[in-house]
């Protein structure tokens, strides 16, 4: 019987939200109306066929795979710098991770103010060497990699603290003994550190995937999705079909959409992340 109340909350939260989610992706309600009808496929029908889904979902996974990738990496080079026990460690860690207790929001239109087109400070440095400014958030080939950069900076401090952990956790004498047995630095790192860490991996890996494949407050700061359709997420594009076109049921069948992005990939990982796990 303990498990009851936690199995409440999950039909509460996440049972029900999803069910309703899919009843509302087979009407046409505009989100507001006590009136709709039912057209049962025809949103997924509509969803298949506009080109701009197919970009929409591009930007969405480059988000949630580019964001990835860098904040494992860099955030592991941080602790492994940080476990090295340099003087500053305190001080470096408190800066790195101090970005992830800010709102997604306000750092979007922190960036906004140095990548803007006028009076933005890049522009602004730019300007000393040339006579032409950059539109660097108007251009569909670079939004998207600065919104990813972005959302890089602000959470890497996750994957650094949880790195660190798994560093601090792993025994002297393994280093030890691979010293004995004649091993380089790097292939500590290769033979010992990285197998040791693969549960911090797979922790890491998933949170940062998850949070980026449902990025949405850096986006509508930075970009608000555009120009166009060109740095469009799942998220913004679900928020904008519900609250300015008024088109909830197509939103609906965008989540449902996401919801299934972000399962399959999620479970797909964690299966073979948790199948090259090493525990000391």
């Amino acid at each position: 019987m303990m498990y009851v109340p936690a199995l409440i909350l999950f039909v509460i939260f996440i049972f029900y939200p999803f069910f309703k989610g899919l009843q509302l992706s087979l009407t046409n309600w505009n989100g507001f109306s006590p009136r709709f009808e039912w057209i049962g496929l025809d949103n997924y029908k509509r969803m298949i066929q506009d080109r701009n889904t197919w970009l929409i979902i591009k930007n969405t996974l480059i988000f949630g795979a580019g964001s990835t990738i860098l904040q494992n990496v860099i955030g592991f080079f941080y602790a492994l710098l940080l476990n090295q026990g340099i003087r500053t460690k305190e001080y470096t860690r408190m800066i790195v991770y101090l970005p992830v207790i800010i709102s997604p929001l306000i750092m979007g239109y922190i960036w906004y103010y140095i990548f803007r087109y006028n009076g933005g400070a890049a522009n602004d440095l730019f300007l000393l060497f040339s006579d032409t400014k950059l539109n660097l958030l108007a251009n569909p080939q670079l939004n998207v990699w600065i919104i990813t950069l972005v959302n890089t900076y602000q959470f890497l401090g996750i994957s650094m603290i949880i790195y660190l952990a798994g560093l601090q956790s792993i025994s002297k004498e393994y280093y030890e003994a691979a010293e004995i047995d004649g091993a380089s630095k790097s292939k500590q790192l290769a033979h010992v550190v990285i197998p040791l860490l693969t549960p911090a991996i797979t922790i890491s890996v998933m949170i940062n995937l998850i949070l980026g494949l449902k990025l949405f407050d850096v986006i509508i700061a930075l970009t608000n999705g555009g120009p166009g359709y060109a740095s469009q997420s799942l998220s913004t594009m679900m928020y904008q079909l519900y609250f300015a076109k008024q088109d909830a049921g197509y939103a609906s069948s965008l989540g449902i959409l996401l919801f299934v992005l972000i399962s399959v990939i999620s479970f797909a990982i964690l299966r073979f992340l948790k199948s090259k796990e090493v525990h000391a």
